[in-house]
């Protein structure tokens, strides 16, 4: 994982989860070892979500369910190597869902989507006012008229996950 995902990642756990005594951290820092054993999370530490569907919904769902749970509920989950296959419905990822997911899970991603959009120079207003406006968007070489097309989705992908994680 680059060390920047890595810190704001462990960072919005920290206050999010709200660990600010040494032992939580330790156990945090234990649950990011055994997701990483398990390879729910990788070197890039992101999950792939679209507009209407999240592409990476197993990784997802361990990852929130990991990071959420109490202590002695992560102790037995490593013991017994995981829950097999017991997926409850409302723990599903498909975007439909998200707003009926426990209210720890939609927080943790809520602050991380706000994290996230806090990466980009700039907002999604400024994306739009550029691609709404012909004589600017044609000044923009043929790279910068996609990069601006790419970012331009992913916010609007954030965005939806505030809407629905709200």
């Amino acid at each position: 994982m680059n060390s920047r995902v890595h810190s704001v990642f462990f960072t919005l756990l920290l206050f999010s989860i709200g660990t600010d005594v040494e032992a939580e951290r330790v156990l945090l820092y234990e649950r990011w070892d055994y997701l990483c054993k398990l390879e729910m999370v990788g070197e890039e530490g992101a999950f792939v979500i679209g507009r209407e569907e999240v592409l990476t919904e197993e990784e997802l769902t361990t990852t929130l369910k990991v990071l959420c749970m109490p202590p002695e509920e992560f102790r037995e989950f490593k013991d017994q190597d995981g829950w097999g296959d017991d997926k409850k419905e409302e723990d599903s990822l498909t975007i439909t869902n998200i707003p009926k997911l426990k209210k720890s899970w939609r927080q943790l991603l809520r602050d991380s989507v706000l994290l996230t959009l806090q990466t980009y120079a700039t907002d999604l207003k400024t994306e739009q006012d550029l691609l709404s406006n012909k004589e600017v968007y044609a000044k923009l070489s043929w790279r910068e008229q996609q990069a601006l097309q790419v970012r331009y989705g992913q916010k609007m992908i954030l965005h939806q996950l505030l809407e629905l994680t709200g």
